[in-house]
């Protein structure tokens, strides 16, 4: 073949050898979308990275291949794949960040998020930054990520109220706008606000700083934010080194974030052994250590101090209930009842202690349950617990009334369901038990209950 025959021959041939390139890096695209579109992000991923290495000029291939495998959990690969992509869009950084996070590696999770915002101001990239912020306890970064976000996307009633509660130890006015609005949008919030709404007027009004960080922090432990509730408890005791009820609930928050906090409760007791808080919160302590003796002795103390709280009285029968000695928690039972006639937890608890110990259940602990109703008609806690109290008495029928009235009220009581799934298997209903005991099951987020419906269906539905 001559020099002038051979060059079109291999122009040709390039162009035959390119055009089944072309088809066959598309084929691999196609694939891949046809994956996604099944929701088979592996198979997406991995047809994605093979279009990418043949359409080497595709560069948006190795970004798209990173999605896929972030989307199906793989991460460390998805990182792999982003690492081979010269840029991002706003989706990749997105991912990049989640992956970097979910395989805890939050300082290149924090520097992904920070990147990507630089490239897109956007509200997703803000989201995941404050939530990784949050993870390392930085508060004040996880605010100014809030902020950002909310500057882009105001209708965000969780990242209204989280940046209320980050603001409660800094600046009170701020916090309640923000818990304000985010109860405006979400009325789930409502009691938390309310709580916290509460602890800033009384702070406000305060003139020593050690308390006015007291009282927010106890608010934030009430609505369950410990962490932050530390952090409230550490500036109160730096405020003022001899609050004892700043280092006693210092000591409690530790222990509610899953440290020890006996140092800290020490410090409170030599500080001021007198103080019922003190004692209280050192009660509970010795109780999760499986110290009822000491607990018992601190609620003594508290009791001997206040010999009018009911609060004390209620902490004495429990600890007498876990050593055993049921006559002495029968009568601090009743001592509260006297002491609180009105107050309808102190009638529950006593119910609840007839019921579960097999005490008295008609003399004393079903009349006790018609009195909680009595005081609260509507209270579920109370109509749960009259349940409780006709189902261990064999009124079925009573039992499952007030049962269901109870999850009328608040369908999420899952004590309720618990309580009628049980009365529904008395009475030989096992398909009306199963529903109860898998909605528990199911629903509950907590695992508080769902553990004893999972027991329950274990040893019933095996």
């Amino acid at each position: 073949m001559s020099q002038g025959k051979r060059i079109p021959f291999f122009i040709g041939l390039a162009i035959i050898i390119a055009a089944s390139v072309m088809i066959v890096g598309h084929s691999h695209v196609r694939r891949a979308e046809s994956a996604h579109a099944r929701k088979d992000h592996a198979g997406a991923s991995s047809s994605y990275a093979r279009a990418a290495q043949i359409l080497f000029w595709r560069e948006d291939l190795w970004e798209m291949a990173g999605i896929s495998a972030a989307r199906g959990n793989d991460f460390q690969t998805a990182l792999a794949y982003f690492s081979a992509s010269p840029d991002l869009s706003e989706e990749g950084w997105l991912w990049l960040a989640t992956s970097h996070f979910q395989l805890g590696d939050m300082p290149s999770a924090i520097r992904a998020a920070e990147e990507g915002a630089r490239h897109f101001d956007s509200a997703r990239l803000y989201r995941l930054l404050a939530f990784a912020h949050r993870n390392q306890q930085d508060w004040q970064s996880e605010r100014l990520a809030l902020e950002n976000q909310l500057r882009l996307e105001s209708n965000d009633a969780y990242a209204h109220y989280r940046l209320g509660l980050l603001l409660t130890l800094s600046s009170p006015q701020l916090a309640l706008d923000e818990l304000t609005l985010a109860s405006s949008l979400n009325p789930e919030v409502d009691s938390a606000v309310q709580t916290l709404r509460s602890a800033l007027a009384l702070s406000g009004v305060q003139s020593d700083e050690s308390q006015k960080l007291l009282t927010i922090g106890r608010a934030l432990g009430l609505v369950q934010e410990w962490e932050l509730s530390l952090a409230a408890f550490e500036g109160a005791v730096q405020a003022d080194p001899k609050n004892a009820e700043a280092w006693a609930w210092l000591g409690e928050a530790k222990q509610q974030t899953g440290q020890d906090g006996s140092v800290e409760l020490d410090t409170a007791l030599s500080l001021d052994q007198t103080s019922v808080n003190v004692r209280a919160l050192r009660a509970l302590y010795w109780s999760r250590q499986g110290s009822h003796w000491q607990a018992l002795e601190e609620y003594l103390v508290a009791a001997e101090t206040e010999p009018e709280n009911p609060a004390w009285q209620a902490g004495i029968g429990d600890a007498y209930v876990k050593l055993g000695d049921l006559i002495a928690a029968l009568t601090a039972y009743q001592r509260a009842v006297e002491l609180a006639p009105d107050e309808t937890r102190y009638w529950r608890l006593l119910a609840v202690f007839c019921a579960e110990n097999s005490v008295y259940v008609e003399e004393i602990g079903l009349p006790a349950a018609q009195q909680a109703v009595t005081l609260a008609p509507d209270d579920p806690f109370a109509l749960d617990t009259l349940g409780y109290l006709y189902f261990s008495s064999g009124r079925y029928a009573s039992a499952g009334e007030n049962l269901l009235r109870a999850i009328e009220i608040a369908p999420e009581h899952f004590s309720a369901h618990i309580h009628l799934a049980m009365n529904y298997l008395a009475q030989g209903d096992r398909a009306a038990a199963f529903n109860s005991l898998t909605y528990v099951r199911d629903a509950d987020s907590s695992g508080i209950y769902r553990e004893t419906a999972m027991q329950l269906l274990g040893r019933y539905f095996p």
